[in-house]
């Protein structure tokens, strides 16, 4: 019998097929693996869909950014009393599993994972009307965006069901499985997946995919959370091999017009002024209400005393009086805190406060700093000390070199400390300096165990309970939905 799917998409980005040809997509209806897998064209607008729900067209709907970093030390919940209840909630450790965050990612997430499979289970080998190549390359991307969104899922809450084809009636319940049969599968589909993407996309019309470096990358970073310290070190030094650069500029990372640059190893593309819209409306939610945005994410004061003295990055991060805020004066009433991210907003010479929520800046979602960092931090944790220096201060070096001025001496000096422990909490702060605000955070404190995530959280969440909060909890349409759970 036939598979049918209903598609609701029209296709990935205006730059990923070009904006005439992305004009030109069929936009809803249903496909038999026929039709939907009937020739190139129609295969690669099945994988096109599986990007989708990375996006930020609708940042309320893929609340990463909440459950990323407000639900850790580096930001809180802006705006007036009661109107972001929910994202309240996450901020303070009064998590239900009715949560509009906590359903919304995970219902977003699935919803990507679903889309990979209509593309593994209907592009079968015996499929002779997608020429090789593009099959090959499709069913990579697919696998490389299911183990993303798994390994996404996994961190966000622990136990969860490995669906690997598409639900039906019959099974559509189905019980959690561990976490390590989690990271099984994710490992497993991150390596086919890198064996069948390419190193780079030669057409300009192909941005945004998914790369032989993003699966690597992804590797390494799966394999530094299970503590698979040999393996981390040795799938970053793949991914250096293949030739990744720090940009210069740190702020080129979050620049629209500098999206292609040599650190970026996958970024979720937008678009702006594209119908339907593929805009990123991060920049509605994070700028101030003065600037015709919601004004909800404010970074803390916790945060800025993470930085070293006269460390550049910290005003390429956020916004605070006395600096300008792109084009226009910092005001201190903009934010409870002091503070407004600036990684996620782009000024109003490119976005106007008429169209706030339709900005073209990407997310960086892995960037080679990332694997430098988690490099450093595996050769730590097993033995090599020394040589954990070096990705360390590369990533010290370039900060340093974006000092406007004559740096004062001893600005983010070279490390040299080679004691386990004290490295350690070196490399601990320098990540947290270099990755602020891009939604990290909660991995990396729950990852370092009780001890530090309750000293990270407790002063803003006396509610937080390392054995409790760990995961968030599974979303109760989830429960009401699936009877195995």
């Amino acid at each position: 019998m036939k598979k049918l799917y209903i598609l609701s998409f029209i296709a990935l980005t205006c730059s990923t097929l070009g904006c005439k040809k992305f004009l030109d997509q069929p936009a809803l209806g249903y496909y038999s693996d026929s039709d939907l897998f009937s020739n190139d064209a129609t295969a690669r607008t099945a994988v096109n869909a599986a990007y989708i729900p990375l996006t930020f067209t609708d940042a309320a709907s893929n609340p990463v950014w909440v459950l990323g970093d407000v639900a850790t030390d580096d930001a809180i919940i802006g705006g007036n009393a009661g109107e972001q209840a929910d994202y309240t909630a996450i901020d303070l450790y009064n998590i239900l599993p009715g949560n509009a965050a906590v359903q919304s990612l995970w219902a977003r997430y699935y919803d990507g994972i679903n889309r990979c499979n209509v593309v593994t289970g209907g592009l079968t080998s015996d499929n002779t009307n997608v020429s090789e190549a593009v099959k090959t390359q499709i069913l990579a991307q697919a696998k490389f965006l299911r183990g993303y969104y798994y390994f996404m899922l996994t961190n966000f809450y622990g136990n969860i069901p490995l669906r690997l084809k598409v639900a039906t009636l019959e099974d559509a319940a189905l019980a959690a499985t561990p976490q390590a049969q989690v990271y099984t599968q994710i490992e497993k589909d991150l390596t086919e997946a890198a064996a069948g993407l390419p190193s780079k996309w030669e057409s300009a019309t192909d941005q945004g995919r998914a790369t032989k470096g993003a699966a690597l990358a992804l590797l390494a970073k799966v394999s530094l959370f299970q503590n698979k310290y040999p393996q981390a070190i040795q799938f970053s030094e793949q991914v250096e091999a293949l030739g990744y650069m720090l940009t210069d500029n740190f702020a080129d990372n979050f620049n629209s017009g500098a999206k292609t640059n040599n650190e970026a190893i996958f970024s979720v593309w937008h678009s702006r002024g594209a119908q339907p819209s593929q805009g990123n409306s991060l920049n509605y939610w994070f700028a101030p209400r003065a600037l015709n945005g919601a004004g909800t994410f404010f970074p803390t004061q916790s945060l800025v005393d993470n930085f070293e003295p006269n460390d550049p990055r910290l005003d390429l991060t956020l916004a605070r009086a006395g600096k300008p805020y792109y084009d226009n004066s910092f005001d201190a009433s903009w934010t409870t805190t002091g503070y407004l991210s600036k990684k996620h907003i782009q000024p109003i010479s490119e976005v106007p406060v008429t169209t706030k929520n339709d900005g073209n800046l990407n997310y960086e979602a892995i960037r080679f700093a990332d694997i430098l960092l988690i490099k450093a931090e595996a050769l730590n944790e097993s033995g090599q000390s020394t040589a954990a220096l070096v990705p360390l201060n590369r990533i010290r070096e370039r900060a340093r070199k974006n000092f406007s001025g004559t740096a004062p001496a001893g600005l983010l000096a070279p490390v040299t400390v080679v004691n386990q422990s004290q490295l350690r909490d070196i490399i601990r702060r320098e990540r947290r300096s270099e990755l602020a605000l891009e939604f990290h955070r909660f991995f990396d404190v729950m990852r370092y165990g009780q001890a530090f995530a309750e000293s990270a959280l407790k002063p803003g969440a006396p509610n937080f309970n390392y054995s409790t909060n760990r995961f968030f909890p599974i979303p109760q349409t989830e429960l009401n939905a699936n009877g195995k759970l």
